[in-house]
């Protein structure tokens, strides 16, 4: 495989499905979607039945350390041995332009690997590759012991490029016409269309050239009205952030037994242009589950004079306050089963983050620290995060979005986001897996 250091890709090597192969029960949305929704993964599971499929070679994470999930892993494994072995899957070398059609827009990416030596997902980082959000430590070791022994990998992780003179990726859907055709199917469950064309090797030549031109220290020092000393980030996390620090550190791990030639030194991933069209930056909500204290005596407590709750009639009503709230305030929207407050909007004065997500997650960190709910998740949709919140035991909380086109030079300028800041898209919108990559 053709390796490009000084940018930190690698052409890779993808194994795809054989032809006759049902594609739609082939390719699921990514593990990390649905966490609180069961329902979602059994349905999966009935349009699979038996057909070979991506279901079988992944854990999603509504499963994840619950019972059996040794077991679930074993058979993880062992179903990626079995689909080579069988030539279910077979195997192609270059890159590939993906377009993903869903909702009335189209997301346009390019399939190809990030070197793992270039990425680093602590605080402070000023690698080539570097996180978007903080990462939590802690999430990483279950999921290091399904990458362990795994004979593949199957990317979900989305990786966010800024090229607003559209260099890189756009050219590929000009020229579609005259590249072969990988796939072209529709997704399950109303997810939308995928599609995916081979690269040529002129093409490849143009796409590496213009990622050489945006990691050109002067062309970022320019763009970004920084100093020249600043170190170049090309790559930034988009989605995936916990599975792309995985696949770090299961390579930290075993690099001094295996060498830097070791296939797993790399991570297939899917870049993408964070000034795509298709392309939204959704909010990530919050929701508690099983309250074991008055969250709302603790937000008073957190924030004292600071903290203000405002009752509203409805969800519509509390959506749109905290969508059109503008100034220094913080404002954020929270549903409960009763008592207190149904739908309110919270204000908080004098905040000490950057972004309303950043204050509210500094209070969630000490309210689930003193065990002051059973659970805390993190989900897509303001209409999950209203449904879920209004269960009782529960309260949600709406979390306004941010502003995409500010990513890159908040990143390059403050470090890292607080956790779940942002999303590329609803859950529904998120990654399927098609490719995946041998790392052994």
């Amino acid at each position: 495989m053709k390796t490009y250091e000084d940018i930190g890709i690698q052409i890779p090597q993808v194994y795809l499905p054989q032809k006759g192969i049902d594609l739609t029960k082939w390719a699921v949305i990514a593990c990390d979607q649905f966490t609180s929704q069961p329902e979602y993964w059994q349905e999966v599971e009935s349009i699979v039945g038996d057909s070979p499929s991506t279901l079988n070679l992944i854990l999603p994470e509504v499963y994840l350390e619950k019972p059996g999930e040794a077991e679930r892993v074993q058979r993880i494994q062992a179903s990626m041995r079995r689909y080579l072995d069988e030539g279910i899957l077979q195997p192609r070398e270059g890159l590939i332009y993906v377009e993903r059609s869903v909702d009335g827009k189209t997301r346009r990416g390019l399939m190809l690997c990030l070197d793992l030596e270039h990425y680093d997902y602590t605080r402070g980082s000023t690698s080539l590759i570097r996180a978007t959000e903080g990462t939590i430590i802690e999430r990483l070791p279950p999921r290091m012991k399904i990458r362990t022994g795994a004979a593949l990998e199957l990317p979900h992780i989305l990786v966010l490029i800024d090229d607003p003179r559209r260099t890189v990726i756009e050219p590929l859907a000009e020229a579609k016409t005259g590249l072969e055709k990988l796939y072209d199917f529709d997704l399950m469950l109303g997810s939308g269309h995928l599609t995916g064309y081979a690269i040529s090797e002129a093409f490849e030549e143009k796409i590496v050239a213009a990622l050489r031109e945006l990691a050109r220290p002067e062309a970022f020092a320019s763009k970004y009205k920084i100093g020249k000393d600043k170190p170049v980030l090309l790559f930034a996390m988009g989605d995936g952030n916990h599975s792309l620090a995985t696949a770090k550190a299961v390579w930290e791990r075993i690099k001094p037994e295996v060498g830097l030639g070791h296939p797993a030194r790399y991570a297939l991933v899917e870049i993408e242009n964070v000034h795509d069209e298709g392309l939204a930056f959704e909010p990530i909500h919050r929701v508690l589950f099983g309250l074991k204290k008055n969250v709302f005596a603790s937000l008073q407590q957190h924030f004292g004079h600071n903290f203000t709750l405002t009752h509203v009639n409805s969800a519509e009503e509390m959506i749109a306050r905290v969508d059109r709230a503008r100034g220094p305030k913080h404002t954020l929207g929270v549903i409960s089963d009763g008592g207190w407050v149904n739908y309110g909007v919270i204000e908080i004065a004098n905040p000490s983050s950057n972004l309303p997500v950043g204050t509210l997650q500094a209070f969630l960190d000490v309210f689930m620290k003193e065990s002051g709910a059973a659970k805390i998740d993190y989900v897509h949709g303001g209409e999950v995060a209203v449904k879920l919140g209004a269960q009782a035991g529960n309260v949600g909380f709406y979390v306004p979005g941010m502003d995409k086109s500010d990513l890159f030079k908040t990143v390059i300028l403050d470090g890292a986001l607080p956790r779940k800041t942002f999303s590329m898209g609803e859950a529904h919108e998120k990654r399927f897996y098609m490719e995946a990559r041998k790392i052994v």
